[in-house]
């Protein structure tokens, strides 16, 4: 990836509503320069879409938390993302290297809520769970560092 995409992924990673005027502005280039290699770049996937941030304190659903996931029959079909994916709580589900299997951010309404949902889960998926309360969170939502070939901070110093 040239440069310049790599500038602008990072300026609409930050602000996804950003005008074609403030990129051009931000990158030197031209309005129309700016919006084509924007077209470019969402056709070959690397933007995938747009969204807004929202403030779940105001939505209600102030409880964030992860859960941690392992079959309880490690023989059984590692299905578990399939199984899980009716329960809207469930913000997003990571594949991990480690004891478990799954890591699930959730957000909830309440330490009940969440209890409740932990019940859905085991139940649904045939897992054990093993949670992890955030109690505040100091950012989220941070633009990439989108490093060059040139840039490779895994090879080793000359």
């Amino acid at each position: 990836m040239e440069e310049i995409d790599r500038r602008i992924v990072t300026l609409l990673a930050g602000d996804g509503r950003m005008s074609f005027t403030d990129l051009a502005r931000e990158t030197g280039l031209s309005v129309s320069a700016v919006h084509q290699r924007v077209r470019r770049l969402e056709k070959r996937g690397v933007v995938r879409g747009y969204a807004a941030l929202v403030d779940y304190n105001e939505v209600g659903l102030p409880l964030t938390a992860f859960v941690s996931i392992k079959p309880i029959d490690p023989a059984a079909a590692d299905d578990a993302p399939d199984r899980l994916s009716h329960l809207g709580a469930i913000e997003a589900c990571h594949s991990v290297a480690g004891d478990e299997s799954y890591i699930l951010k959730v957000r909830v309404s309440s330490p009940l809520g969440l209890e409740e949902l932990l019940n859905q889960i085991r139940t649904s998926a045939n897992v054990s769970t093993r949670t992890t309360v955030v109690l505040s969170t100091p950012y989220e939502h941070r633009a990439p560092e989108i490093l060059g070939a040139d840039d490779d901070t895994s090879a080793e110093p000359a």
